[in-house]
């Protein structure tokens, strides 16, 4: 453990913003956190909460009530931790910033999430290049007291380390699987589309934009074509993958992906803003689906 942590973050050269990696595992100093620091989130939490009122998902909001997540102060761990233990096995760790991918695969097939220790400045609410403490705990903890939902996690995390031994290319692609489900996801629940994706919902323009902008695609998940398919990190996303339950997320994933690699590896990949004719593309911030033109 770290005596004292640092705050990594992103190094802004000539070239734009660098990612800066760390492998450190810290304690999460909670008694050094300032006023202004639990002040940040709370106007975070405060906000969030009230622009996803009938947009996150039912698990979504319900789990960070079991978790006990106000606006008063910044969580601790180690009370996250007795929950989280208890209901799907994993574990809280702090880390200082960016992990490497393969530190970050081998932690999550372990049943082990990592959460940045420290939250953005004042000057950093309403956008931040990497992910921050608000980020992780409010975005993607909650979700993990959801047993699928755990479990996919755990097996991304399996899916990663192979992946990571297997070639560059894989790893690309699975990395956009993490980035349209984990990060950028929407379920169909009662007959309307919700958030459940982390970076959506720690995002207030995300939030909004995703559900209510006629700007972007909603299309049904499909695997491959999640893996085939670019994004970009410094905008709204032009495309979101639609899945119908957390069960068709994990049985779409279970499969070995060694034979889906090798046949991506002599496709293109497909822009983001594209939709093909075999999409099944959702109406803007209903679960009603239509055809394209192809399909009707």
């Amino acid at each position: 453990m770290s005596a004292e942590p640092r705050r990594v973050e992103n190094k802004l050269t000539d070239k734009g913003y660098v990612p800066v990696y760390t492998t450190t595992i810290v304690d999460q100093p909670w008694d050094s956190y300032t006023k202004e620091d639990h002040a940040t989130w709370s106007t975070l939490f405060k906000r969030q909460r009230e622009i996803l009122k009938g947009r996150a998902c039912a698990e979504f909001i319900e789990n960070q009530k079991r978790f006990g997540m106000s606006a008063d102060e910044i969580p601790r761990f180690e009370e996250l931790n007795e929950v989280l233990g208890k209901t799907t096995g994993w574990k809280l760790i702090g880390v200082e910033g960016l992990l490497p991918e393969l530190d970050f695969f081998d932690h999550l097939a372990n049943r082990r999430f990592p959460v940045t220790w420290w939250i953005r400045r004042p000057d950093q609410i309403d956008y931040i290049a990497e992910p921050d403490m608000f980020h992780d705990l409010f975005g993607h903890v909650p979700l993990l007291l959801n047993p699928v939902f755990a479990d996919y996690m755990a097996a991304y995390g399996r899916g990663g380390v192979k992946a990571h031994g297997i070639s560059a290319e894989a790893l690309v692609n699975l990395t956009r699987l993490y980035w349209y489900t984990v990060e950028f996801g929407l379920i169909r629940q009662n007959g309307e589309l919700r958030i459940y994706g982390s970076g959506i919902v720690s995002s207030k323009g995300e939030s909004i934009h995703c559900l209510e902008s006629a700007a972007p695609n909603r299309i049904g998940f499909d695997l491959e074509r999640i893996m085939r398919t670019r994004y970009r990190i410094d905008t709204f996303q032009k495309t979101y993958f639609v899945i119908d339950s957390f069960e068709q997320l994990m049985d779409a994933t279970r499969p070995d992906f060694v034979p889906i690699y090798e046949r991506l590896a002599n496709q293109e990949s497909i822009p983001a803003g594209n939709v093909l004719e075999s999409d099944a593309v959702f109406n803007r911030g209903t679960g009603e689906g239509w055809a394209t033109d192809a399909d009707a």
